[in-house]
């Protein structure tokens, strides 16, 4: 069975948020950063080469295919940045309709710049979904 491409790896957050080149989506980056390690917690660690995560839950699916993903995290995408949301949105209408302008998938964010959607949603979005995530996967830990 193959395994998640994505994993924790030992790279730097500090280092990495550093290295951005984009000067808005750096400084974005270190907000994303406090407010996350505010809200859950957790100490970020980088999963694979670009994404800054929190937390960790084991899955299992009924097919067989298990392992570890954040519970919640982020990335400087050249595009945006993308924020991890990993329970979805169906539950989450009404404070995406405050949010301000974004964009989502199945549990992606995409924003443009955080100065542009209201933050206060931001954490509520983001604290309700590591409460969502803890009660799915009660096997989770805060590495």
């Amino acid at each position: 069975m193959a395994e998640n491409k994505t994993r924790p790896t030992r790279s730097g957050v500090s280092t990495f948020i550093a290295a951005v080149e984009n000067d808005r989506r750096q400084q974005d980056s270190k907000v994303l950063l406090e407010m996350m390690s505010r809200i859950t917690g957790f100490k970020p660690q980088m999963w694979g080469d670009a994404i800054v995560g929190y937390g960790r839950y084991r899955y299992k699916y009924e097919s067989g295919r298990s392992g570890e993903y954040f519970l919640t995290g982020f990335s400087p995408r050249k595009s945006a940045m993308t924020i991890y949301i990993m329970p979805g949105f169906m539950q989450y209408e009404k404070q995406l309709a405050k949010l301000g302008r974004h964009r989502h998938s199945v549990s992606c964010l995409y924003v443009a710049r955080l100065d542009a959607i209201a933050l206060d949603v931001l954490e509520d979005i983001i604290a309700d979904s590591v409460e969502r995530m803890k009660s799915i996967y009660p096997d989770w830990a805060p590495r």
